[in-house]
């Protein structure tokens, strides 16, 4: 396999892959990096004609619709006036010439970030250039070159000059200031002075279409449509002879360029893009077969950083010639998902979902009969190559498959620690045996589990731990000669955190288990599987291992990103950028093998990626956020040097877009360092920010330009003022001062209006004022004689019950006083001679007791006090006879039985009885006081 590979890449990466493929010519199969762009992408017409980059990094392309601007992230058209065709492009300092159907000039941003055309044709007498079109623009010193099919016409400090050669002009190029002039039947010309001056006429070049003339060394290098290449050196035209000679006879060459390191690249007719080293050996043909959207390129344009990008009759592309990948493209389809990769005896194996195909002498791709269905897994053991087919397993040999075991699904094939020629295979259908004897290989299924085991690594020679291709983690003891299973161990619930998509790999002696919900590792000690926190925070909780075991460096997976991981981290990070492979990754499935030496495979779809297993992410410099365009209710505003921005209170929208042309694979983010002290930044999509009901105040936006690898430019900044409403203005204050001025001097003549009219009413008021007073006071005196009055009848009635009390105190007493008279002489009974002497006494006793003129008196005052109460209580309750009317009285008064007693006459619990009797007489319930119910009686 030959290959050859640019120059500008280090040299060590391409010794390592020039070391791999140098034993066959691939050239055609293998290409770097490119991207299609169509029509639907960047809308406007099918063909390219020209293409030019300004200093500013904003491509600009002469396109059948009009101008084409991209700036590494939109396509912009512009148009011209007549809506023709452009054929040719320059971009000049900050202008952008054009040529087209007999109109040449140029554009120019105005002040406002918009593209202005300037017509230079119009000074020219139509007649001059009628039914041109201009093709090529060029410059030459301080002079920009616009060249005709029959005149080359020449601009310089506003004026132009016309030349018109002998015969049809098919290029012009400038060497060393000189302006070189082709023609199609006289050969080449020089300008000198505005004189053209013959330099080549030789019979090889009549007639024949000059594509180019470059300098190469002392020689002019001349490339031809369909003649070959010429070199030119002392006089003297000859044929310059290499392999890209015979083949630009046969594609029909269009465009040339030459590349800083001296590699050249050559655009065709029929079959896209050849790129070659110095010496014409072809390095890369980009073609329709690999994935060029069109194989007629009509221009091309090749910048500083190697930055390709071709015209094509239908569409764009662009290629990174720097780019240290590189790719084998199946544009047809037939190869599928890959699975692997592998070199093999000097030629590449690739096992797909289709089948096991190699890359044979001839650049094409070839299908091994018999290996239709899934290829899972291509391995060299002991010096043949394994096949893993859905079928079983299969030797290749001589591009031909043997099959050696009927076990399906082969996914994965490992070593026994320390035994030789003896290994173990995960299939469908369980585990597999394989040894190598004296009379070839041999294969036995180990029994007992039928689990399909897709992953599989060994803890010690006769242990392994396999994971279930769907759902399970097993750990499985061999016997010592390997040929059946003494135990398999389900751990499942040992701690697994999760039970699906399972992944298990020996990292370090540890046997990692990768999870839905992260990393974990089984703890012998403890028997069971523990959290890993140093892998997830290493390799990331999401991430999983896809690169096989005969890869130092792990590659992991984490979202859509590769890294390159050394475990523990030595801290020289690497990873493979996701554009390279962007929705070509077989998910699930991805896998990274080795190719030979250093040089690795990442399997896509319909294709691999082939790179060096030291590179890095590749990075480009990130340069500053410019403004394109800033609008405030869609009028576009003034950009030179703008640093600040004034909004009316009452926009309606205000939107700002962001460009930054000479940066690459990145995007834009903002803050508001004037609101947000945490400064948080964030993405801006479509590269356009718009805002709308901005509250009035000061807001500092800081701009970025960043990329999916961390990578920040530096920051640019743009103040906007939004104006407060005209009410808080210093137009609307001076109003509200002019008001309150106004508001003040009216008070003040109301004021002094309304002062003379209160004072005489006031003089008013007061007399009648005087007359109420006295009124008043005459009212108070009578209502205060009356309150002397009131309190006079109350000091009264306090008096009055206060006797009474002390009547009633000295009844009690008396009545005692009595009764114990009574009961001394009751005891005495004995002692009087007459005993009717003795009743007549008891009898006084007794009338003086219950003397009824007291009770009288008693009654009269009580009634002066507690105003009627008899006559209201027995009016409530007619039933009440005189005697309950006395107890009713003494308990108002808050005498205790005890004392009631002596004044009835009767025992205590004869008053007790008598309470009773009342009670019910008063209809009062069990839970209602007797004494609270007539102490509150009114």
């Amino acid at each position: 396999m030959k290959f050859k590979l640019p120059l500008t890449f280090p040299v060590h990466i391409w010794m390592a892959l020039c070391y791999l493929l140098f034993i066959n010519n691939l050239q055609a199969q293998y290409a770097p990096h490119f991207q299609n762009y169509d029509l639907s992408q960047y809308n406007a017409g099918n063909q390219n004609w020209g293409i030019s980059k300004a200093d500013d990094g904003l491509l600009y392309v002469a396109n059948n619709k009009g101008l084409l601007e991209f700036d590494g992230l939109k396509w912009t058209l512009s148009a011209l006036p007549n809506k023709t065709t452009i054929r040719s492009v320059l971009a000049v300092n900050k202008k952008i010439y054009i040529g087209s159907y007999e109109e040449f000039g140029f554009w120019e941003r105005n002040k406002f970030g918009l593209l202005k055309y300037t017509s230079l044709s119009e000074q020219l007498n139509p007649k001059e250039f009628l039914n041109e079109e201009f093709w090529q623009i060029i410059k030459l010193g301080d002079s920009i070159i616009f060249r005709s099919f029959l005149n080359v016409f020449i601009y310089k400090n506003g004026k132009i000059n016309k030349i018109t050669p002998p015969s049809t002009i098919l290029s012009c190029d400038v060497i060393d200031e000189t302006l070189y002039i082709s023609t199609l039947k006289n050969g080449i010309f020089t300008l000198d002075q505005g004189k053209i001056i013959p330099l080549i006429n030789h019979k090889d070049l009549i007639e024949t279409k000059i594509i180019s003339i470059s300098k190469k060394k002392e020689q002019l290098f001349i490339t031809t449509s369909l003649q070959g290449i010429f070199t030119y050196e002392n006089g003297a035209l000859s044929p310059w002879r290499s392999e890209i000679t015979t083949i630009l006879k046969e594609q029909q060459l269009n465009a040339f360029s030459v590349m800083a390191n001296g590699n050249m690249i050559f655009g065709t007719i029929k079959n896209g893009v050849y790129i070659t080293d110095s010496n014409g050996q072809v390095l890369f043909n980009i073609h329709k077969e690999n994935g060029l959207i069109n194989n007629t390129v009509l221009s091309q344009f090749v910048d500083g950083d190697d930055q390709l990008w071709l015209g094509l009759d239908n569409g764009l592309a662009w290629a990174d010639l720097r780019n240290p990948y590189l790719f084998y493209n199946d544009v047809s389809g037939n190869l599928g998902a890959v699975y692997d990769v592998i070199q093999y005896q000097d030629t590449v194996y690739i096992g797909s979902n289709t089948g096991l195909y190699y890359i044979d002498a001839h650049n094409i791709l070839q299908f091994i009969e018999g290996s239709q269905g899934q290829v899972w897994d291509l391995k060299e053991i002991e010096g043949d190559l394994f096949c893993g087919h859905n079928n079983g397993t299969y030797l290749v040999k001589d591009k031909k498959l043997k099959l050696i075991s009927p076990f399906t699904g082969g996914w994965i094939i490992k070593k026994v620690m320390g035994v030789p020629k003896t290994y173990i295979q995960g299939t469908y259908a369980g585990l597999v045996k394989f040894k190598k004897e004296s009379t070839g290989w041999t294969a036995k299924h180990l029994g007992q589990t039928t689990i399909p085991s897709r992953f599989l690594v060994f803890e010690d020679p006769y242990t392994a731990w396999v994971a279930h291709a769907y759902k399970g983690l097993y750990k499985v003891k061999f016997n010592s000669s390997y040929d059946s299973i003494l135990d398999i161990k389900n751990y499942e619930k040992k701690g697994l955190w999760s039970t699906y998509n399972v992944r298990v790999y020996s990292i370090k002696n540890d046997i990692s288990i990768k999870t839905n919900d992260g990393w974990q590792k089984y703890e012998p000690l403890l028997d069971s599987i523990v959290p890993y926190p140093l892998l997830n925070k290493s390799f990331g909780k999401y991430s999983y291992i896809v690169s096989e075991d005969d890869i130092a460096t792990l590659a992991v997976k984490n979202n859509n990103s590769i890294h390159f991981k050394t475990f523990p981290d030595d801290g020289s990070p690497a990873s493979l950028n996701d554009k390279y492979f962007k929705k070509r990754l077989i998910v699930g499935y991805e896998n990274i093998s080795k190719l030979k030496d250093s040089i690795l495979a990442l399997s896509l779809n319909n294709g691999f990626m082939m790179f060096n297993k030291s590179i890095g992410a590749k990075s480009h410099a990130l340069h500053p956020t410019f403004f394109e365009s800033i609008k405030i209710d869609s009028q576009r505003i003034v950009l030179d040097a703008i640093k600040s921005v004034e909004l009316p209170n009452d926009f309606k929208t205000f939107s700002i877009s962001l460009t930054s042309p000479k940066s690459k694979d990145h995007f834009f983010e903002y803050a508001m360092a004037s609101v947000d002290t945490a400064m948080h930044w964030y993405k801006i999509e479509n590269n356009k920010l718009e805002f709308s009901n901005i509250s009035y105040g000061q807001y500092d936006f800081l701009f970025r330009t960043s990329n999916h690898l961390g990578q920040k430019s530096s920051v640019s900044s743009l103040k906007v003022i939004v104006l407060p409403p005209w009410y808080r203005s210093t137009q609307g204050y001076l109003l509200y001062g002019l008001l309150l001025v106004l508001t003040l001097a009216l008070f003040y003549v109301l004021h002094r209006r309304k002062i003379g009219k209160e004072q005489r009413l006031l003089q008013l008021k007061f007399d009648q004022e005087q007359q109420e007073i006295l009124k008043e006071k005459t009212i108070e005196n009578d209502r205060r004689i009356v309150e002397l009055k009131n309190e006079s009848l109350k000091n009264e009635v306090k008096l009055k019950s206060k006797q009474l009390a002390n009547t009633a105190m000295a009844l009690v007493k008396k009545n005692e006083t009595l009764l114990e008279l009574k009961k001394e002489i009751s005891t005495q009974k004995n002692a009087f001679d007459n005993h009717f002497s003795y009743k007549n006494l008891i009898k006084k006793i007794d009338s003086s007791i219950s003397h009824k003129d007291e009770w009288a008196v008693f009654e009269y005052n009580f009634n002066q006090v507690h105003e009627e109460f008899f006559n209201q209580l027995k009016s409530k309750h007619p039933k009440l006879n005189a005697k309950d009317l006395r107890i009713s009285a003494y308990i108002k008064m808050h005498l205790s039985t005890k004392e009631i007693a002596p004044l009835l006459n009767i025992s205590i619990r004869g008053v007790e009885t008598q309470r009773y009797r009342l009670r019910v007489k008063l209809n009062l319930d069990n839970d209602q006081s007797l004494t609270e119910y007539l102490v509150n009686f009114k």
